[in-house]
């Protein structure tokens, strides 16, 4: 049976059950590769060069780690998802850039996802895939209905149950809080906040200190639209609704706190977090922002962490 590796960084975390579905719909057996660890984080770090983000640098150390363990890597190049709206110039070079940086990376199948170029080229790409495990056209039918299908239960999933990736993925219910703990939202992309060694284990920090923790995910694709067209009209970036549109959704319904959560030295995102910031200073809502970097340290993050916490319970008992 042929293996197909999919590293557990950037947009696996989004696309995940769809891909593993499509993958194994077709014949294919799918390996992943393990949660980020140091020495995963190092392997990525010595492959990247000198302005490549934290995000890649994982990337990269996934890509490796599973090179011996596969016949093929899935990194589709995901350029737009909207009309006149693109991804990060890096995500859309990954499989360009996986194969300069990490020349021992087996075959790589990497469909173009551009919603600009039309249905006809997407499917075309995604059809191109799937001659490499099955001639059948009805069988590469059936195997991306039943993707899709899988992406939107997941997506419903999330949003409607109100649980994280993880919660999603292992079928497990969300953690008890009290109806008086914090309500915070963290917003941030979900290969920053998912990954347990990047996020130094941000979520399960908050849930530990009986915070309920709200994401990007718990809302639905249609309330994080139109609340980026409430305040940026058109955007322009791919992946504005699951910061600009949560960070205005969840001030509107009213968080006791947020916390934004970045990679150090992203363009995008430094404009984005910053809209979050200025909106958040005029509905008077308290916001920790957080820069992760490959130097960040757990320690340093919980004390910020639990002087963000304590001054949002004193503003709450003040308030009431």
């Amino acid at each position: 049976m042929v293996t197909v590796g999919i590293p557990r960084a950037l947009l696996y975390y989004q696309y995940y059950p769809m891909w593993k579905v499509f993958l194994e719909k077709l014949g294919a057996e799918v390996v992943v590769s393990l949660p980020t660890n140091k020495s995963i984080l190092n392997s990525g770090v010595t492959r990247g060069v000198q302005d490549t983000c934290l995000p890649v640098k994982v990337f990269f150390g996934h890509v490796v780690s599973l090179a011996d363990k596969c016949d093929f890597m899935f990194v589709p190049a995901v350029t737009s998802l909207g009309k006149k709206s693109y991804n990060c110039s890096k995500l859309i070079g990954l499989p360009n850039m996986a194969r300069a940086l990490i020349p021992e990376c087996p075959p790589i199948l990497d469909p173009e996802i551009n919603y600009e170029k039309g249905r006809y080229n997407l499917y075309r790409n995604i059809y191109e895939v799937g001659r490499h495990f099955t001639c059948n056209p009805f069988k590469l039918k059936k195997a991306v209905e039943e993707a899709w299908a899988s992406n939107l239960d997941y997506r419903n999933k999330m949003s409607d149950e109100g649980i994280t990736h993880f919660q999603a993925i292992d079928c497990k219910p969300p953690p008890d809080v009290k109806s008086s703990s914090l309500t915070i939202a963290v917003i941030g992309h979900p290969y920053i906040i998912y990954d347990e060694y990047v996020s130094h284990r941000l979520i399960s920090w908050l849930q530990k200190m009986e915070v309920k923790v709200v994401t990007p995910e718990m809302v639905s694709q249609e309330e994080l639209d139109a609340a980026t067209r409430r305040l940026v009209g058109v955007p322009h970036w791919s992946f504005e609704p699951e910061i600009i549109g949560a960070g205005e959704y969840y001030l509107e319904t009213g968080v006791d706190g947020i916390i934004i959560v970045a990679a150090f030295g992203c363009g995008p995102d430094s404009m984005m977090l910053g809209m979050v910031q200025h909106r958040a200073k005029e509905f008077e809502i308290p916001l920790l922002p957080l820069s992760l970097d490959e130097h960040s340290s757990e320690g340093g993050l919980l004390t910020r962490l639990e002087a963000f916490l304590d001054m949002v319970r004193r503003r709450k008992r003040v308030c009431v």
